[in-house]
């Protein structure tokens, strides 16, 4: 009878691998440009307390900087655009299985995530930057190790904090769902620092009642790194309209009144193919 047992939970382990196998090589070799057309919508998956890239508000509405950019992309292509809240840690799993078919929302490129997932051309620049209150006498990357540092489970801090960087090293690190909690804590001490994206913390803090509370930290050995719309593999069509649609609206002024919204700033970037 043991050994019956052992044999059916082999056999249901070899299913379960047999079943991720297919559902990786199913996204990294199907195209489904031909299925979105033909539903008119695409669905993009996003951490809606992402701001100002994707972020729900009070009365429940979506907005934010990937919002109007994406909406703006395949309004060129005459297709719906659906957002779809998500797990973040699970983004690429929810890619894979369907559930999404873009990941559009903040999304750095990075080489962990090259391996797994498809990058259009990047359409924003950004980096990593410390946040801390005025009044903690922290003033430098160095001086975490003797404190608490907060960041996003999944994000792209978390990712280069855990690499083989030697700029940032704190006492201890806590992972949180969304940045949002992770300030509810910097304010109630319970860490001393966040680490997240420029963008996120400067816009953030500006909108916040208190803002003069807090300092951005940056540090010249972290580098810079590219925002670009994840998707899967096989979905060479849809990556090569993505790309044409930034491109249009490069040239046709909308990405620059785009970027003066959210930013405040006079730019009209579009990284190359390759970066």
């Amino acid at each position: 009878m043991k050994k019956r047992w052992i044999f059916i939970l082999v056999s249901l382990f070899a299913l379960f691998l047999t079943g991720c196998e297919s559902v990786q090589k199913r996204a990294n070799s199907q195209d489904t440009w031909n299925k979105i057309e033909r539903k008119r919508q695409v669905v993009i998956g996003l951490d809606d307390s992402f701001v100002p890239m994707g972020f729900e508000k009070k009365n429940g509405q979506l907005t934010g900087y990937d919002i109007d950019l994406a909406k703006a992309v395949f309004q060129e292509y005459g297709i719906k655009v659906s957002f779809q809240t998500i797990d973040w840690s699970m983004n690429v799993t929810e890619l894979r299985n369907g559930t999404i078919d873009l990941i559009w929302n903040g999304y750095s490129i990075t080489p962990q995530r090259k391996k797994k997932v498809a990058f259009s051309r990047p359409y924003l620049r950004n980096r990593q930057v410390l946040v801390v209150k005025k009044n903690s006498g922290i003033n430098s990357f160095s001086q975490m190790k003797k404190y608490e540092l907060g960041m996003q489970t999944g994000s792209t801090a978390e990712q280069w904090y855990e690499g083989k960087q030697k700029v940032l090293r704190a006492k201890k690190t806590i992972l949180y769902d969304t940045i949002s909690n992770s300030f509810l804590d910097l304010k109630a001490g319970r860490i001393q620092g966040i680490l997240l994206d420029e963008v996120y913390a400067d816009y953030y803090i500006s909108h916040m009642a208190k803002s003069n509370n807090y300092r951005v930290i940056q540090n010249d050995q972290v580098p810079m790194d590219l925002f670009a719309v994840g998707m899967r593999k096989g979905d060479k069509t849809l990556r090569r309209k993505i790309n044409a649609g930034l491109v249009r609206l490069q040239k046709n002024g909308k990405l620059r009144q785009i970027n003066e919204k959210w930013f405040g700033k006079n730019s009209n970037y579009l990284g190359n193919k390759n970066e």
